[in-house]
């Protein structure tokens, strides 16, 4: 038995070497700096965004911030205006590392897409396939909140990893859900909706999870979800390798995102932005919640939450971004083709949002600006693939204009509208 589980063992690694990224006709340069001009922006207007991320530090509507803008692969603007700690006066530096939050569901499921183009399943399978507990769910009719007692109806449908991956699975967001009837089923059911410095494992809080009544029935309405969480068990299962290992040999180390981590070594834990609220006028550490502020420097650090464990730089996510814009290519290694990122970037919840009347929907890994976004000005043009993190973490990526945009600050509570202002200054700048 031992020889033959040897035998599996080595056959489970020479496939994943077979399966790790491949090389590529294409090879595309690393993100390098260059001047404005050389990629068809103004110098001149860019500097204009100086004066907008300054002022916001200088009137307290942020304690600091780090701005990169990219376009046809090449940084023109890379600036840290600020302090990454008001407490310990320590000025913020433009590879400072910030929790990234929901910004780590992209990089969850760009993996999940790697699996699928090896074969290992279909985006319509049945998540209970693969994680049987998640078979026989229901949906909430009722609850009452004296002794939480409820009542369920059987699913229509079972969730797809296609309905996990476009929040259309029924699955809640416990402790930041809308519904406090879902916020105290998660609660008494003991599940880690986001981050944690305990002992706990993803396989172990997804299994709790999936015996909890849904929201809806699967596929019928849009519902912002841990879905991502689950899907990083199901890494897991389909790989054969802890989550966070999968991200670093597949994704991280192939494409130089040396900055990105669920959990930071000690070697770079100083580079952590602290997380700040506005206080009687001054940016204070925000307090230890539902969550340790510090968990991605201490405590047992074996949770990787696919939907917001992961911590990362400016430019390593400018890096990841610039990877689907080069059609799935970077630096000679393919990791996704590009028809997967065509279909990627494509609407995959219908009309739930709104259709082609609203401004945005939502593909298998990003939110999608649409054309009615585009025409509201300052947005990006349509098919612009985007979103944010919990801590006020923003990107952008506009494939017409092969432009990138990322803005990092660490704060709860701060009420900021520079999201829209950095957009709004990066397309005042295109002069071509």
């Amino acid at each position: 038995m031992k020889h033959s589980a040897l035998f599996l063992s080595c056959i489970f690694v020479a496939t994943s070497q077979v399966f790790a990224q491949t090389k590529s006709l294409k090879n595309s340069p690393p993100l390098t700096e260059a001047a404005a001009e050389t990629v068809g922006m103004s110098a001149e207007r860019l500097s204009r965004l100086d004066g907008v991320l300054q002022n916001s530090v200088t009137q307290g509507h942020v304690p600091g911030v780090v701005a990169l803008i990219a376009r046809n692969g090449k940084i023109v603007y890379h600036k840290a205006f600020g302090l990454a700690d008001n407490e310990a006066n320590r000025p913020l530096k433009r590879d400072d590392i910030f929790r990234i939050a929901s910004m780590s569901k992209a990089i969850t499921s760009t993996a999940v897409m790697m699996l699928w183009e090896e074969g290992k399943f279909q985006l319509d399978d049945p998540i209970s396939k693969y994680i049987p507990e998640f078979k026989n769910q229901t949906v909430l009719k009722t609850f009452k909140f004296q002794d939480s007692t409820y009542t369920t109806e059987p699913v229509k449908s079972e969730i797809t990893i296609r309905h996990l991956l476009t929040h259309t699975s029924g699955i809640g967001y416990g402790v930041i859900d809308s519904d406090e009837k879902f916020k105290a089923l998660y609660h008494k059911a003991g599940i880690v909706d986001l981050f944690t410095t305990e002992p706990v494992k993803i396989s172990d809080n997804i299994k709790k999870l999936a015996k909890l009544p849904l929201h809806h029935h699967p596929g019928e309405k849009y519902l912002y979800s841990e879905g991502l969480d689950v899907l990083g068990y199901f890494i897991e299962i389909m790989s054969g390798m802890p989550f966070d290992e999968f991200l670093r040999k597949r994704l991280f180390e192939p494409l130089s995102m040396n900055d990105t981590y669920f959990y930071l070594p000690d070697s770079k834990a100083s580079r952590l932005v602290a997380i700040q609220k506005p206080q009687n006028g001054k940016w204070v550490r925000y307090p230890n919640t539902f969550y340790d502020t510090d968990y991605p420097i201490k405590g047992a650090k074996t949770f990787f939450s696919g939907g917001a464990g992961l911590s990362s730089t400016a430019k390593d996510y400018a890096t990841f971004l610039l990877m689907y814009l080069n059609g799935g290519e970077l630096g000679g290694k393919r990791f996704l083709s590009r028809k997967t990122i065509e279909t990627i970037l494509s609407n995959q919840v219908g009309e739930l949002l709104g259709g082609e009347k609203a401004n945005s929907s939502h593909g298998l890994a990003f939110g999608l600006l649409n054309k009615a976004g585009e025409e509201k000005g300052a947005k990006g043009s349509a098919g612009t693939f985007e979103w944010g993190g919990y801590f006020n973490t923003n990107y952008f990526a506009d494939p017409k204009e092969k432009v990138i945009g990322v803005i990092m600050k660490q704060t709860q509570s701060s009420g900021d509208n520079l999201n829209n202002l950095f957009r709004q200054m990066i397309y005042q700048s295109i002069d071509d």
